[in-house]
């Protein structure tokens, strides 16, 4: 029996559930090893009955908690997708607005029909098994983590920083020309897509692990006498750093 598959998605623009239809023919491929039996952008028929969940989307709602919910529970594994799901993602720039104003702006006359809570990612509200960061999901990745649990092997996302990537592509570095990037704090695996086409790196994949946190903010003060806390501040704009004391 093929193993359930379910996409699903919270408050987002969806655009890792675009990403996995954008796959096309690798998508056929997987389809000849698994059900998809819940996908809101893809088909309308739903089933409950699920082996591996994945969620794109952050909790932004009170109903976004209890969907999320649901969905554990009817998931064998849950996957975070993207950096809504597992960071809290653009969503989060609202938590530093006055509630009052954004659901005025948002809805108007009509604010008080709709309840809003502080965006957050999954992590907050249910266990997740793994998490695919990005914004969109680097939909090569979903590729590789399918394939590898199919396969019963485990997947783990890289320990490195994207300026390993960057220089593994010969990127002149951005620090170079002036521009705080946040290459040197940011987990790998989207092979450095943004400083490749001139824009510097804005940490939609999250902190790398607090060893190279340590090691980067070193690195940033004796050779561009930029300070770890100012690079830290522009991490807010996907939800990777809330203000927390550094390590």
């Amino acid at each position: 029996m093929k193993p359930k598959i379910a996409i699903f998605s919270l408050t987002g623009c969806e655009g890792c559930s675009l990403a996995i239809l954008e796959l096309e023919n690798e998508l056929l491929d997987i389809l000849e090893a698994v059900e998809i039996v819940n996908f809101r952008e893809g088909m309308t028929e739903k089933s409950w009955d699920i082996d591996i969940g994945f969620v794109d989307g952050a909790v932004s709602t009170p109903t976004d908690a209890e969907e999320v919910k649901h969905m554990r529970e009817h998931s064998k594994v849950l996957v975070a997708i993207g950096s809504c799901a597992c960071l809290g993602g653009i969503n989060t720039l609202k938590n530093h607005q006055d509630p009052a104003e954004y659901r005025k702006y948002v809805y108007g006359e009509r604010a008080e029909w709709f309840d809003n809570i502080d965006a957050q990612p999954i992590s907050n509200f249910v266990k997740v098994d793994y998490d695919l960061p990005g914004c969109p999901m680097v939909k090569e990745e979903f590729l590789q983590f399918v394939k590898l649990t199919l396969a019963g092997r485990p997947f783990r996302l890289p320990q490195t920083a994207v300026c390993v990537e960057c220089k593994k592509r010969g990127n002149l570095c951005l620090y170079e020309q002036g521009i705080i990037c946040l290459g040197p704090v940011t987990r790998a695996g989207c092979d450095a897509i943004c400083p490749s086409y001139g824009s510097k790196c804005e940490g939609c994949r999250g902190l790398v692990g607090e060893e190279q946190l340590k090691a980067a903010g070193v690195n940033l003060r004796e050779q561009y006498d930029v300070k770890l806390d100012d690079v830290l501040a522009d991490f807010r704009m996907f939800g990777a750093y809330q203000g927390k004391d550094l390590p």
